[in-house]
């Protein structure tokens, strides 16, 4: 059984790696954000669609070789 510290620095490392990649995609055209003296609402629609459609591939393809 796999230790829970080595665990835990695994989820945090993909965690840091979703967070680099979710960077540099978390603000495509189309996605809302309202701004109204100090509160910021951004909603990432179009962000949300493409993650969807990617995972959705993903999930079809290892569909496949099982």
């Amino acid at each position: 059984m796999m230790n829970l510290g080595k665990l835990f620095i695994l989820l945090g490392i993909i965690f840091l790696v979703i967070g680099v990649i979710w960077s540099f995609i978390g603000k495509l055209p189309g996605d809302i954000t309202w701004k109204k003296g100090n509160v910021v609402f951004h909603f990432p629609i179009v962000t949300s669609i493409v993650v969807s459609l990617i995972l959705t591939l993903l999930f079809y393809i290892f569909g496949k070789f099982r």
